[in-house]
């Protein structure tokens, strides 16, 4: 793996698609980072926006145990304050029961899609927590496809009656 890194997070309004990215060999700061890019993006949505994530973590390395741990509860967490709960999190019924959702700026994650390199844990997460509005891949370019062509099909999702964003 190269020790070359990249922590990103865009706002891509056309899309109403956010894309996050860390990979490399990452310390903690390189975490603290890359979760201030991606808050400065969703802070990009308009207010009652929706939009879909594509969470690109494909060579992503953390350098020691903190660094995961830190690392591993960023996106639950931050998703969780736009109205969704990651399919995942389900690996941990006690955290999972303490998570509040909310819609900071009346804001809703409508699609998600994560992408690792790791293929054995990928494919365990495809098989037991994906839907049709949250993926997991191990190919990027099959995750961007998947969220850049998800089409919202159901108005559960937003209470919003403007459906324009379809």
């Amino acid at each position: 793996m190269s020790n070359s890194k990249i922590i990103r997070s865009d706002w891509h309004a056309d899309d109403r698609l956010i894309i996050t990215q860390i990979s490399g060999d990452i310390v903690k700061e390189d975490v603290t980072r890359w979760e201030q890019t991606l808050d400065a993006a969703l802070d990009q949505i308009p207010e009652s926006g929706v939009f879909k994530i594509f969470v690109n973590l494909h060579g992503f390395t953390a350098a020691d145990i903190d660094t995961h741990k830190y690392f591993r509860d960023i996106i639950p967490r931050t998703l969780a304050h736009y109205g969704w709960k990651v399919g995942y999190v389900a690996m941990f019924p006690q955290e999972a029961e303490k998570m509040i959702i909310t819609r900071k700026r009346d804001i809703q994650c409508i699609a998600a899609a994560h992408c690792h390199h790791d293929a054995t844990k990928i494919e365990k997460y495809e098989l037991l927590y994906s839907s049709d509005n949250e993926r997991f891949f191990t190919d990027v370019e099959e995750a961007d496809a998947w969220v850049r062509g998800w089409q919202h099909h159901s108005s559960s999702f937003t209470d919003r009656e403007d459906t324009s964003y379809v």
